[in-house]
């Protein structure tokens, strides 16, 4: 795990955490209000402690490391989740999916849902599920009075059961009855394969690689879809589909924007732009999916409250992190005053970066190598080849770069034109050591620029390498 805190003053690169020896490598991870909860290979949940967002940090090889201990929580674990909200403040509880033999009587493990409080590590609910009944995600909706649970079975089934997390002080048994999610009821040959969940807004994925978007609340539905019209207060389980061209494999649900990843590897965006974060380059809302060039093939998508993040692989073997939106709290390390297009963070990126997430404190990444895992992008048909990390030869592309061509005449003084052109570099598929050649090739002419008005001889300034 690498911390990259905003206000550290151990460097801009980011502070790698001592790795604990119980976890088998690294699968997912998820940030709580004062714990990192990590999920290894072998389905144990561990969680991290120390002092996530006050961290200690020990000098090993020449650099800072932070100290985190680390403690087995649970075995047997196929999912965990918390709170939706993006303050993690709010997540109290720590709600985990695992297979486990509850008596001797069983004639296997059955699925149930725990739920433990992270700073004590301690177990305050359990509930059990019929041995027929095999879940493989959970996810939560709403906040502590009017909280859904909702489960996705193996079978493609979405459920629900309502929970309220106020009473889980009060230990007692009962038996509750689940419902079967209008997304499962008016569908019913669609299976689900992928699920996620925001605080007012649930996301779907089918088999077939359809979207459909449940929007509980009128203000996400008016930034998601531009309108209030069509929004019915008393029918929020409908599931609305999400036009795209190709089957999504993955997806990222912000507050009130989300991101779309298809089968080719091109990212797409939609819903509340106010601070830029669907990095279209200005801050006019999407009502529909808009395509972002120059940037495909992602390994990871966070969309947080105001901004958005994608790890992707360039064209020389090393990972970038690009981000948008707002910049405030140094959330976007290099860009302070935030940007409506997708900019490269100045940070170091680990070489086998799988997972990225972001807080108000603290950037998340997750270095772990799987040889099994892969994502398997197809090559778009009429194209060339596939580009990782960039886009390749298109209509849209070539328009897009037209339209560059036409904001630099339009800048009017040499400083303007080259900040434009850096922008620009900064999105185009190229290795880093070239984009940095660019870089390096505008400065000098920045500066010759500068010194003929200054009436002095030009100078050419090389930084080492």
């Amino acid at each position: 795990m690498y911390l990259h805190h905003f206000s550290s003053r151990h460097g801009v690169c980011g502070n790698p955490a001592v790795a604990p020896a119980g976890p088998n490598g690294f699968q997912r991870f998820l940030v709580m209000a004062d714990k990192l909860c990590v999920l290894d290979c072998g389905g144990a949940l561990f969680h991290l402690g120390g002092g996530i967002r006050d961290p200690s940090f020990i000098f090993i090889n020449g650099e800072w490391r932070m100290y985190l201990h680390c403690a087995l929580l649970c075995r047997g674990v196929k999912d965990f989740t918390s709170d939706p909200r993006t303050d993690t403040s709010y997540r109290k509880y720590l709600y985990v999916l695992a297979s486990q033999d509850v008596g001797d009587q069983d004639p296997g493990p059955c699925d149930c849902v725990e739920i433990y409080q992270p700073s004590t590590g301690q177990r305050v609910f359990r509930m059990t599920f019929h041995l027929t009944m095999k879940v493989k995600r959970i996810t939560l909706l709403g906040v502590e009075v009017d909280r859904e649970l909702l489960l996705l079975t193996e079978a493609g089934r979405v459920y629900s059961v309502a929970i309220n997390e106020l009473s889980l002080d009060r230990p007692r048994s009962y038996t509750t009855q689940l419902a079967l999610r209008k997304m499962s009821t008016s569908r019913p040959d669609a299976s689900v394969t992928q699920m996620w969940s925001g605080q007012s807004s649930v996301l779907y994925v089918t088999d077939d690689g359809a979207v459909y978007l449940e929007a509980h609340a009128p203000s996400v539905y008016r930034d998601l879809y531009g309108t209030i019209q069509g929004f019915d207060s008393r029918d929020t389980q409908r599931p609305l589909a999400i036009p795209l061209p190709s089957k999504v494999v993955f997806c990222s649900l912000g507050y009130k924007h989300l991101a779309l990843v298809d089968e080719f590897g091109r990212i797409f965006m939609k819903g509340s732009n106010r601070f830029g974060q669907l990095g279209t380059g200005d801050k006019i809302d999407r009502a529909d999916p808009f395509q972002i060039q120059y940037l495909r093939n992602p390994t990871d998508v966070f969309c947080g409250l105001n901004h958005t993040l994608i790890l992707i692989p360039s064209m020389d073997s090393v990972k970038e992190i690009h981000g948008c939106g707002c910049g405030a709290g140094g959330r976007l390390p290099g860009w302070p005053k935030g940007s409506p297009s997708f900019v490269k963070l100045l940070l170091k990126v680990p070489l086998c970066a799988r997972r990225i997430s972001s807080t108000r404190d603290c950037l998340y990444i997750m270095s772990s190598y799987d040889p099994e895992e892969d994502i398997g992008y197809s090559v778009l048909p009429g194209s060339s080849c596939g580009c990782p990390g960039g886009a390749e030869e298109d209509p849209a592309a070539a328009q897009a770069c037209e339209e560059c061509l036409k904001q630099l005449q339009r800048c009017p003084s040499v400083q303007e034109r080259v900040a434009k052109t850096r922008d620009f570099i900064s999105h185009l598929p190229l290795p880093g050591y070239q984009k940095h050649c660019l870089w390096e090739a505008l400065g000098m002419i920045q500066r010759a620029a500068e010194s003929r008005q200054d009436g002095r001889p030009p100078t050419a300034i090389l930084s080492g390498r």
